[in-house]
């Protein structure tokens, strides 16, 4: 099984030879079928054959086009953060991918630690979930996590982020690219938010925004940047970024697109000694931490560095005697909040 940078490497072209291209051609016939099915449902709902169900509130989603780490977590916190300061009460709603049966998966314990008067709500039939949140927590208003693509749900925000470092999935659908629909599905975007923006010239952030509105052209436009706050242990402790600043550090996460995580980890001045990437919402086991420890004992590091959700899945403070400590983030718009802010404000009379 590949990596997420191998094969994100595969797609992308950056691997060569003779059996990348034969790989790239398999892929791309298992994308006609995927892309057919997807082309499918949309229709139906463009068409009006499927209908979205209305909940009776009103409903902000927060989803991607690609696979993999966009910042969805971030602008969720934010958008229920700026709602409950204007005096609504928010319900999030996931459909929980990654979860134990019973239990919480990842997204949600970070949620929880950020938002902790904020319900969240984790069901794969979202509709229910949003049903639940209006009828038993008296809910003003979802939003709903990661909802792109689940269109059952009816939505008076659709906000989509585009990841700087692969905002377009290569050109191509899953598994030939890591787009999850065609390019075409932005026309029902609202708002197009660019994460990671600060990693990317003017010029090109001007470049996406030009491709981008080819197809939304009255979508408004955002550019955030996931901004360092601090060190966090799993204990609550808190240091300064600056305390490791220019040390050797060992580094690893689950993530779809372990690379932004690196480039937020070099960009804050710490030498990467190591690195490693598990699967996207990997669970982590014994057998993983037992894995990590002899991997950082073997390491001249300062201590080890992982995101917030690889952390509250771990819930230990360090590894062979290495301290452990994720990086949080927070969300920081650096063009649009005007205009953004303004859109969400006309939702406000509905609640």
């Amino acid at each position: 099984m590949l990596s997420p940078s191998k094969f994100r490497d595969l797609v992308s072209g950056r691997r060569r030879g003779i059996i990348a291209r034969l790989l790239q051609f398999v892929l791309r016939v298992v994308e006609i079928p995927y892309c057919t099915a997807v082309r499918w449902r949309n229709w139906r709902f463009d068409s009006g054959t499927a209908q979205p169900h209305r909940v009776g509130v009103p409903v902000v989603s927060v989803g991607n086009l690609t696979l993999g780490g966009t910042g969805k977590t971030p602008m969720v916190e934010w958008i229920a953060r700026w709602y409950g300061e204007q005096g609504v009460r928010p319900v999030v709603i996931s459909r929980g991918y990654g979860a134990k049966a019973g239990a919480q998966n990842d997204e949600a314990l970070e949620l929880a630690q950020k938002l902790p008067n904020v319900p969240h709500l984790q069901n794969p039939n979202r509709v229910a979930a949003a049903r639940t949140a209006v009828e038993e927590l008296d809910c003003q208003l979802i939003v709903l996590d990661d909802g792109f693509q689940h269109r059952r749900i009816g939505r008076d925000l659709d906000i989509v982020m585009l990841d700087a470092l692969e905002p377009f999935g290569f050109g191509h659908v899953f598994p030939r690219g890591t787009l999850r629909e065609p390019i075409s599905a932005l026309s029902r975007a609202d708002v197009l938010a660019l994460s990671r923006c600060d990693m990317l010239e003017p010029h090109e952030r001007e470049e996406i925004w030009r491709l981008a509105r080819c197809h939304t052209p009255d979508a408004i436009w955002l550019e955030v940047a996931h901004a360092p706050r601090a060190l966090l242990s799993s204990s609550g402790r808190e240091q300064p970024v600056e305390s490791l600043r220019g040390e050797p550090v060992a580094a690893f996460c689950g993530l779809g697109n372990p690379a932004g995580f690196r480039h937020t980890l070099e960009a804050c001045g710490f030498k990467v000694a190591e690195f490693r990437e598990f699967p996207d919402h990997h669970r982590y086991g014994r057998d993983d931490v037992e894995s990590l420890c002899n991997w950082a004992g073997g390491l001249a590091v300062a201590a080890v560095l992982c995101t917030h959700k690889d952390l509250v899945k771990l819930a230990v403070e360090e590894l062979a005697a290495r301290p452990l400590w994720a990086l949080s983030v927070e969300l920081k718009i650096v063009a649009g909040r005007d205009d953004f802010e303004a859109r969400l404000r006309e939702l406000l009379p509905q609640v």
